[in-house]
């Protein structure tokens, strides 16, 4: 026996790509004992001729039609088709759940095919952008400083690290670099578009109380060093001058909130301009 005959055609109707509907068509599917079943996918459907040659295809097929369009018109044509071929099943898959949302927001929908993949490409996008910042903070691989979307260099206890997740979660490829007087500086850096690099600078009176909280969380002894106004002013004293050499933007972090730091590097990043 020919086990084909008895798999289901469906035909895969879409204003979008057809994920949803194809997502959907197959949980059904695995519902049954063999799983098995033929997709036909129509996508980025423009216009009722379009919706016309499915119904006739799938009466031909004695298939089902699954599909999943918002643009009013060409819902309109869908039933429309599927009342005039009484012979072809189909499956409204967003019609019913968009009704009641109708309903119980008193609202009315965008009408906007693929935004619900647009929407998982932005979630996607900040996700990569995490595992990136990550994989870059505080100079790790310095291969990664040419495949970012942002550098920000700066000395120990500049907010880098917080600027680069925060920026990340905007979907910002961020690697961030210590600057320290001793450690010499990657060639990378020097390969850069010093518009994709952003200098952060602080007052040394308050990094030097950071730094001295820092080490009490971490139950450390004072490193005099470490937070000596003197070390300090030395290291943003280097800071400064390889900012300039490299031509880069330079934030002052000085009393300023990540959020507020962060939205003026996206101006200059997405802005094209420097202050």
């Amino acid at each position: 026996m020919d086990s084909s005959a008895d798999t289901p055609v469906v035909y895969v109707v879409s204003d979008s790509i057809g994920d949803t509907a194809e997502f959907v068509v197959k949980a059904v599917a695995s519902q049954y004992d063999t799983g098995r079943v033929k997709m036909r996918r129509v996508p980025f459907v423009e216009d009722r001729e379009q919706i016309h040659s499915v119904f006739k295809e799938a009466a031909e097929n004695k298939a089902i039609i699954a599909y999943t369009l918002v643009v009013p018109e060409l819902r309109r044509a869908m039933e429309e088709e599927a009342a005039a071929h009484g012979d072809v099943f189909t499956a409204d898959i967003l019609g019913s759940l968009i009704e009641a949302f109708n309903d119980v927001t008193s609202q009315q929908p965008v009408f906007e095919p693929g935004k619900v993949r647009r929407l998982d490409e932005n979630y996607f996008r900040r996700v990569e952008a995490v595992e990136f910042a990550v994989k870059h903070d505080d100079g790790k691989d310095p291969r990664g400083l040419l495949k970012a979307e942002v550098v920000l260099i700066g000395i120990s206890r500049t907010s880098k690290t917080p600027l680069s997740m925060y920026l990340a979660h905007q979907g910002l490829k961020v690697a961030n670099l210590p600057l320290v007087p001793e450690v010499e500086l990657p060639e990378e850096l020097f390969w850069i578009d010093p518009q994709k690099i952003v200098g952060l600078v602080i007052d040394p009176y308050q990094l030097r109380a950071i730094r001295k909280e820092r080490l009490k969380s971490l139950g450390l002894e004072d490193d005099a060093n470490y937070i000596a106004v003197e070390r300090i002013e030395e290291e943003l004293n280097y800071a400064h001058r390889v900012m300039k050499k490299i031509g880069c933007t330079v934030f002052d972090v000085s009393n300023k909130a990540v959020e507020e730091v962060a939205s003026r590097i996206i101006q200059v990043i997405k802005g094209g301009q420097k202050e």
